[in-house]
This record gives structure tokens, sequence and C-alpha cells, in this order.
């Protein structure tokens, strides 16, 4: 593993170069820091680049404004200021040290002190520092070598950790998911399972936030299995049962074989028990949106109707191709992901010109309809022409011309 970037390479980045002047990369105000230079090791695209500085939130934005670069104040009570430059974004915060925690947020104060800052961060390969100019990898608790044995682990004591900030017990999982190999950090589990009951404090955002990012791994299965052998979810998501990872399991080799991207939202559809209403209830404590709750219960439903299409039709095809894969089909599921729903090519008043009253019985003569031209397969002009004819013939009353 290469232990320094290129740094000639990021300031190409459009705008990277104006903005690290202007921030006094060269005077070692400010570093590369965290998620991108991580990336950057391990060989992975690098989307975002955050930035880290000695200087303070203030300094940062006269600096920006001097410079003529967009700032905005994301999160300035924490140090946090994104700057828009050349239509790229960039978080810049300034080092900071906690002064105190409550397990939701933090207390910050200011700090020209790299390790300080780096020491408030959750896991090591998290914590790496890059200067702009040389490339050079600040490497504080040992966070390369972690990256080079694909571990991740806490900064200090694992239970230090989770009572600063709860939310790391979810974001270790997500972490070793997504960077991880073979068994997570034994000592970071432990230490997990001890404080799981800490996940109540947090707000359903943010525990359906982690959960759907981790679900959004290529494989999480694994990953799963040990949280659910550690009850980790227990506290927050109760309804998870022993047979949810066999669902998981097998709807993952099915996204596989139906060549279908990995599904967070329907990923854990196959964690939930097959009840929309359990679905529906779990969506709104999570507080899904309304889309994704709605599908929820769709997915949960679990009814695959008389044919795919039919079935995609009535319920969407989303929800469909959803069903399909979580009952093991994905060849269907497949061809149904290519396929657009046709509408009917007749509506009431085509019903009414042709003798039938208007009325309810315009609404249930054309849903009758609707039902045997899904039935046979959306079928022609020619074919509908005859469905229509033989439900015109049983409508019953006078109305009906026979």
């Amino acid at each position: 593993m290469d232990l320094k970037l290129d740094a000639a390479k990021w300031r190409r980045r459009k705008g990277i170069a104006r903005l690290l002047d202007a921030l006094g990369a060269g005077e070692s105000l400010t570093r590369y820091v965290g998620g991108a230079v991580r990336d950057e090791l391990l060989g992975l695209p690098v989307n975002d680049i955050d930035l880290a500085t000695r200087l303070r939130p203030e300094q940062v934005l006269e600096r920006l404004e001097a410079a003529k670069i967009r700032a905005i104040p994301t999160g300035i009570d924490h140090g946090t200021i994104t700057a828009v430059t050349r239509g790229r974004t960039a978080e810049i915060t300034s080092l900071r040290r906690d002064v105190s925690t409550d397990g939701r947020r933090a207390t910050v104060a200011f700090t020209d002190d790299w390790k300080a800052d780096a020491a408030r961060r959750d896991f090591t390969i998290n914590a790496l520092f890059a200067d702009p100019l040389t490339g050079e990898v600040y490497d504080y608790f040992g966070g390369t070598e972690d990256l080079k044995a694909r571990r991740v682990r806490f900064i200090g004591d694992p239970l230090e950790r989770i009572a600063e900030d709860h939310l790391r017990i979810l974001r270790l999982f997500r972490f070793h998911a997504r960077f991880g190999q073979a068994s997570p950090d034994a000592e970071a589990v432990e230490a997990c399972a001890a404080r799981a009951n800490d996940l109540m404090a947090l707000s359903r955002e943010r525990i359906a936030d982690e959960l759907l990012k981790l679900l959004a791994v290529p494989d999480p299965a694994p990953t799963l299995a040990v949280m659910l052998e550690q009850g980790i979810l227990s506290p927050v998501l109760p309804e998870i049962g022993e047979d949810a990872l066999g669902r998981l399991q097998a709807l993952v080799a099915a996204e596989g074989s139906a060549r279908c991207e990995p599904d967070p939202l329907r990923r854990l559809a196959a964690l939930l028990p097959a009840d929309p209403g359990v679905a529906e209830a779990i969506a709104v404590r999570l507080k899904l949106s309304n889309k994704a709750r709605k599908r929820l219960a769709c997915s949960a439903a679990r009814d695959l109707g008389s044919n795919p299409r039919a079935l995609a039709y009535y319920v969407g095809k989303e929800c469909a191709v959803d069903r399909l894969l979580l009952a093991g089909r994905p060849d269907q599921a497949s061809s149904l992901a290519r396929w657009a729903a046709p509408r009917l090519p007749i509506g009431g008043g085509v019903l009414i010109e042709r003798g039938l009253a208007p009325g309810p019985k315009v609404a249930a003569t054309l849903r009758a309809i609707e039902r045997q031209w899904v039935e046979s397969g959306f079928p022609g002009a020619e074919e509908l022409e005859r469905i229509v004819a033989d439900a015109l013939a049983g409508a019953p009353g006078p109305s009906a011309r026979r």
C-alpha cells in the first residue's frame, strides 16, 4: 500500500488548488482528512474531499470570502463550513477536541493540535490526514496498518468511544461490511454488544440511515450474522427473527443472479416478517419517507399473483421485482425489470357509448374488463374487443345492448 497520495493529481481536481491556497495549505494550516484519504490509499474512487484546518471557522469564512469562494456555514457551531468552487463542494472543519459528550451530541473546543483532532474520531482508518503539497500521510493511531489488514478498529477504548456517540455501534458494523475482512474486531464487537441498548437513545432517523447504508454494501449478510448473533439490533428492531439471515442471504444471491443492483430497502424487507402491517409500523418507527413506507409494506405482502406482469401491473414494477427476488425468482425479476406496463386502451366512456348506463355499473364492468385483459397477457385490439363484448353481454340490466 502506497502511504503517500499523489498530491499533484489531487490538485488537478476542479477548484481544489484555489481552495487549498485560500486556506493556507502551503503554510501547513490545512490537510486532507478522513474518508478521502482512506479511500485513496485503498485504491477506491474518491468522490468528496474533506479538509481539516487549524483556522477557526470565522477565519475560514474570511479567507473564502477574500478568495471569492462561496461558503455555506452548514455546521459552523461545530466548526464545519462547506465551500463551493467550480461546481464542487468540500467540507472544511476546524480542528476540534471534545469538551463533553452525551452519546448523541458533543460540545467541542477548537484546537491547533492535529493529534487531538484525530483522537476524537471514531476509527483509526478514518483518522488519517494527508499533506496537500507533498501527499505525506499522517497516521497517529495505526490506521494505515489497519487498512492493510482490512481491520476496523476504534481509536482508544471502544466503550468510551461508544459512550461519546452511540451511533458508533452501527457505524462499526457498516464500516466492517464495506472495508473489513474476516471477523470484526473482537474487542469492538464485545463493546457494541454490551452497549447495544444505547441505540434506544438515538433518533430513529439516524438509526435508519446507518442501517440502510450497511444494507447497501454488496454483501451485508456476513456482518449482519454477527450483529444478530450478538443481539445488536434487538433493542430497536425486535421483529427481526431467527430466519431473517437466511432470507437475506437468499435475496443477495437472487439479486446477483438477476443482475439487480443491491437495494437496501428490499434487503430490509428480507429481514422483516412477511406482514405488511408489521413492515409499515417499522417504517413509521424508523421515520422512513412515505414512498419507502409504502414500498416496504408492499414488499412484505409477498403475494405473487397469477404471473409477474400482472403483479407488476397491480402493485407497480418496483414492488413486483422486490417480491419476485424475495421469493427466489431472479429470472422473472430480471425479465420484468425491462418491461414497461401498458395502459388499458379504453375507458368508461367507451362502455357508455356502447349502451351501458352511467353509474356504478360502468366502473364495475371496466374493472372486470381490465382484470381479464391483464390475465390474458395484455392482448391487442382484436382480443380486447372480444373481452369488452363478453363483458357487455354479461352486464346485468336493460341498458346493455345485446
